[in-house]
């Protein structure tokens, strides 16, 4: 009879094997279960093999990911929507650092490649609106804009997650955004005022 799969049990192993990553902890199928009250088998039973666990951490990252940015509304400004997908980027690494780590471990396979890239669309989407009302030249590229603010938020939530920066360097991200946006089209002074809108770290 096959074994019954729990949610709770699955994320507390993910979480829990994340942890031990980031923390440079030796990981076992003993050390993953150790002070869990849980046997061995709950690895198998859950991902099947430890291969299936570090694959499922991964896809665990960018499911989070997609899921935070999901939250952000769409406003009649999409230049600040889109800084606020960059701000929830990087509101979600904070919550998630152990997570966040493993996510860009290209060691690992992803279970899912396609959901991973659902995050990078909701960005692509906000860049094709403000395109669409004028405030990027018609010449960007929409993915390509996207890319370069996820890798804004993406830099500054690996340096400040790993320890380099302090949380306050968080504080560049406007300034980047706002020179990034303005070389796409924006205007300087619409282009503050949308950041500065979008702009909150929770």
């Amino acid at each position: 009879m096959a074994r019954t799969k729990d949610p709770a049990t699955r994320t507390l192993l993910i979480e829990r094997a994340a942890h031990m990553l980031r923390a440079r902890e030796p990981i076992t199928l003993r050390s993953i279960v150790a002070e869990t009250g849980m046997s061995t088998m709950a690895v198998y039973t859950h991902f099947g093999s430890m291969d299936g666990l570090w694959r499922a951490m991964r896809q665990e990252g960018f499911t989070r990911l997609t899921a935070r940015l999901a939250t952000v509304p769409a406003t009649a400004d999409p230049v600040r929507d889109l800084t606020a997908l960059g701000a929830a980027y990087v509101s979600n690494a904070l919550a998630n650092p152990d997570l966040y780590r493993v996510m860009f471990d290209a060691g690992f396979d992803l279970e899912d490649p396609a959901a991973a890239d659902e995050g990078l669309l909701h960005l692509v989407r906000a860049v094709e609106r403000a395109r669409a009302a004028g405030r990027f030249r018609d010449d960007i590229d929409p993915p390509a804009l996207a890319t370069q603010t996820w890798t804004v938020g993406h830099g500054l939530a690996s340096l400040v997650t790993s320890g380099p920066l302090p949380r306050e360097a968080l504080a560049y991200g406007p300034g980047l955004l706002i020179a990034l946006f303005v070389s796409s089209g924006d205007e300087p002074a619409a282009c503050r005022h949308s950041v500065d809108g979008g702009w909150s770290i929770s």
